[in-house]
């Protein structure tokens, strides 16, 4: 495959996809990467790293190290660390060896002037996007109705990914307003919304709103709970003197004290003109004090 001119994680994918267009669903990334260069795929023992690259100076051929962990989790660090080998302005903190920890593997932002953080957010990119192959997805996505966190669930089983990386993407190609966020130990870890969901009012290491589903339970781990409205600032700002969107919660609760919760954000009905009138009509008496 000439991959040399691909300089961005969309690019490369789209090389490697219509170089290989008839890929199976879970992408065999395995025999992807023996066919790229990867001579083997190690296992990594140790818990500093969750996985690495090492590769001679021209990198012509690579070994992918991996620590031991769940399949899903195995095969977004294997196509993380391909993604390090195939685009060549990914320079090593040591010569011929990338060494990624479990917070690069999650990173979706760099800040700015940081090249390494920005190389493993196109690692993740590209892993995510190899994985799950936009033409893929969005036929997988086609029979989906009103967002559900059990589509989200139905996509990590098929694509052999984690929820996580499921629910990124099913964030970007849900057409509606919509966010997930994921929580531990009650406090808001990430989220991950739409383009057109607004900003979430509820910082990262914050607690989960008191209001919201996820502390109604008890929730049964694994099992996606019905959708329930709740009050919209909880979550998002809500201008005052304008009319409150529609905001639905669903709670997906693991485990390992994690979860993660979606949001779902109606429009708000646009206004008759009388309503408009007696809406107006109303704050006129009230701010001049009449009845």
């Amino acid at each position: 495959m000439d991959l040399v001119d691909a300089a961005s994680p969309e690019a490369l994918v789209k090389r490697i996809l219509q170089a290989e267009p008839n890929l199976s669903v879970p992408v065999p990334i395995q025999d992807l990467c023996a066919r790229l260069g990867i001579l083997g795929i190690e296992d990594l023992d140790t818990d500093e790293f969750e996985g690495g690259l090492v590769t001679d100076a021209k990198r012509s051929e690579g070994t992918i190290l991996v620590k031991r962990g769940g399949e899903p989790r195995r095969r977004f660090t294997i196509a993380h660390e391909l993604a390090h080998f195939l685009m060549a302005h990914h320079v090593p903190d040591q010569s011929g060896r990338f060494m990624c920890k479990s917070s690069d593997l999650l990173r979706v932002t760099a800040k700015e002037g940081d090249q390494r953080q920005r190389r493993e957010v196109e690692a993740n990119r590209f892993a995510t996007l190899m994985l799950m192959p936009p033409h893929l997805l969005r036929g997988a996505m086609a029979a989906f109705r009103e967002p559900n966190l059990q589509h989200v669930l139905m996509l990590a089983r098929d694509f052999a990914v984690g929820k996580e990386a499921a629910a990124r993407a099913y964030v970007q190609y849900q057409p509606e307003r919509i966010a997930i966020v994921v929580a531990g130990n009650g406090r808001v870890q990430r989220c991950y919304r739409s383009l057109s969901f607004p900003a979430i009012i509820s910082a990262v290491g914050s607690p989960v709103p008191t209001g919201s589903l996820y502390h109604s339970g008890p929730h049964q781990p694994n099992i996606a709970s019905d959708i329930a409205a709740c009050s919209s600032d909880l979550w998002i700002d809500v201008k005052r003197d304008l009319r409150a969107p529609s905001l639905y919660e669903q709670v997906y609760l693991q485990l390992n004290n994690f979860a993660m919760i979606l949001l779902r954000l109606e429009a708000v009905p646009e206004e008759s003109a009388e309503e408009r009138r007696l809406d107006e009509g109303w704050r006129h008496r009230f701010h001049s004090g009449r009845r």
